[in-house]
């Protein structure tokens, strides 16, 4: 729905975006009259997050993500539009107008009181006698504390028992299909998804039922079924318990494997417990847990698989800054049969004495090589002066590198050396790509997201100089030679015609009008363009005829005669422009 002008500036006023996105990522760090962090979007060590609290955009220069307050909230939050205004606007305790009928808005709401309706349904049936197999799992599995935090339930063993009890409430076939609930079978009709498993509804950090986990209740495969993604419901982008942990006051995030994991390590007493849903852990899981603790414990399974998604995940938190912890667990396959062969405290004691990710990546690599042989040494040291050699700090690597050098029964000094030859080599690769990076300025000029992709770079660049200008200086450009028909990227176009309208009202530039309109790939390629160097308001004049010069120029090459001609020659009697 289109919001009113006069209601969004009073939500950009009532939400400063470095109070919104100091609520996300810590900025500490400032650059001119920025602040810079950690990006939220992408894996990074060196800060490139920017956020300008004067002209209220972000900006990564890593990934190109950019935009305003309702941008970054629906880039964090995964909303709509709209829903991103509503979640500000509950935040200001504002009140939103809705006087226009938003379809999708309706879709999203709707499937997220079906879900609801569907756990309550799941849950009635685990406590009546249907649910008698379900009853016997949680019991058998130690966790029935856990039925009520979790909302735990059980899909009957029934082809249509929840498409039959959610039809009769109203929800249509195409809603069912669409929430990942039901399936269309071979003859047309409908068949429930979830059938005799145990339920654990996913809940995200605002409480919403926004998919579903269901465990099969014996042998057989898959082991978990877990919901398509949906409008509401993003695997990549969910951790099973999040909406738990993240109240936590443990100080860690503990990372296990699966549902069932989670929920005995709550019952247990580890309430800090998550999951990834049915994918390896992705990095947006990863910032996600990011947004609520600096330290992350993995507690995966023993066995082997367990172990090289152990490997994958550290890969994944690294570079998000995070303390990251791996718990080793002796003589159990799990941390739920650790527990109860053990019980709580001595688990409690593994993640006090579990390894940082250093001591662990080392000791599954030495675990690689038979070390007794000379070959075998030899590999351990090469794969482990890689490892060491990617430390950012040179007592990490000193401390280590002796550890290694000890573990291979070979003199520091030897081993050292070996680690900073790889440091050189690995130098001298990222100057390398570098130097291509830049004897590629086209390429380089292009913008970050490929459907913006420019067909004429030298016209783009111009047009951008002239967006920059605009958007600084709006006061002084109300009378500009350019229509959007006279840029070469209908992107810029686009962006350049609703800048210059707000210029030309004398309303000055704001970005949260913009937002209403454009999309996040638009926007952020506007705020790409507002990081450029500032220029004066004296040399804007100047700046602004030289770009229209070369907008003429790369026009006159493929289309002569063109009134942007005549358009400029009048401006330049009247302004001075391209004299």
């Amino acid at each position: 729905m289109a919001f009113p002008e006069s209601f969004i500036e009073e939500l950009k006023e009532r939400n400063d975006i470095v109070d919104v996105v100091g609520s996300y990522v810590p900025l500490t760090k400032k650059s001119g009259g920025s602040l810079f962090g950690l990006c939220p979007f992408h894996n990074e060590k060196t800060p490139s997050f920017s956020v300008n609290q004067g002209m209220q955009i972000y900006h990564c220069f890593g990934c190109g993500k950019g935009g305003g307050v309702v941008n970054f909230i629906m880039e964090i939050e995964n909303l709509s539009y709209p829903d991103a205004v509503r979640f500000l606007a509950k935040r200001a305790g504002m009140e939103v107008p809705e006087d226009t009928y938003d379809p999708r808005r309706g879709r999203r709401e709707r499937m997220l009181q079906l879900n609801r309706e569907a756990a309550r349904f799941f849950r009635a049936q685990l406590l009546a006698p249907t649910g008698a197999a379900g009853q016997a799992y949680v019991q058998k599995r130690g966790i029935v504390k856990m039925v009520n935090p979790f909302g735990l339930g059980y899909a009957p063993d029934s082809w249509q028992a929840l498409t039959d009890a959610m039809t009769a409430k109203g929800y249509t076939h195409e809603e069912l299909v669409d929430a990942g609930l039901s399936r269309v079978g071979k003859s047309g009709g409908l068949y429930d998804y979830f059938r005799n498993r145990l339920m654990f509804p996913v809940i995200d950090v605002r409480g919403n039922v926004i998919g579903f986990s269901g465990r099969i209740l014996g042998d057989g495969e898959p082991k978990y079924l877990n919901s398509p993604d949906t409008l509401v419901y993003s695997k990549s982008r969910s951790l099973f318990a999040l909406n738990l942990a993240k109240k936590s006051k443990s100080g860690y995030i503990l990372l296990a494997e699966g549902n069932i994991d989670v929920v005995s390590l709550h019952q247990a007493g580890f309430d800090s417990a998550v999951a990834s849903l049915g994918t390896s852990l992705t990095p947006d899981q990863a910032r996600l847990m990011a947004n609520y603790t600096t330290r992350v414990v993995i507690a995966y399974d023993a066995d082997a698989a367990g172990q090289k998604a152990a490997q994958r995940a550290i890969g994944i938190l690294q570079p998000l800054d995070l303390k990251i912890n791996v718990v080793k667990i002796p003589g159990a396959k799990d941390p739920d049969e650790f527990i109860q062969a053990n019980g709580p405290d001595k688990f409690r004691q593994l993640i006090e004495r579990s390894g940082n990710q250093t001591e662990y990546r080392l000791e599954e690599t030495a675990a690689q090589f038979d070390l007794k042989t000379d070959d075998g040494r030899l590999n351990y040291l090469r794969a482990a002066a890689k490892l060491i050699a990617s430390l950012p700090g040179s007592v990490e690597r000193e401390i280590y590198g002796m550890r290694a050098a000890e573990k291979a029964n070979v003199s520091r000094d030897a081993f050292m050396l070996e680690v900073e030859k790889v440091r050189r080599q690995n130098t001298s690769a990222a100057r390398k790509k570098r130097e291509r990076e830049a004897a590629a300025p086209l390429r380089s000029a292009q913008p970050a997201d490929r459907s913006l992709r420019y067909q004429n770079v030298p016209s783009a660049v111009a047009e951008e100089g002239v967006l920059n200008l605009l958007c600084r200086f709006p006061e002084q450009f109300r009378n500009l030679p350019l229509g959007k028909e006279d840029f070469t990227s209908p992107a810029l176009g686009g962006l350049f015609e609703a800048v210059y309208a707000q210029a030309r009202a004398g309303s000055g530039f704001s970005v949260a009008a913009l937002e209403q309109s454009f999309p996040p790939e638009q926007m952020a390629l506007l705020t790409g363009i507002l990081q450029r160097d500032e220029i004066s308001a004296a040399a804007a004049e100047q700046a602004m005829g030289d770009y229209i010069k070369k907008i003429r120029a790369e026009k006159d090459k493929t289309a002569p005669g063109d009134d942007l001609r005549a358009y400029a020659e009048k401006l330049k009697r009247t302004k001075g422009y391209g004299s």
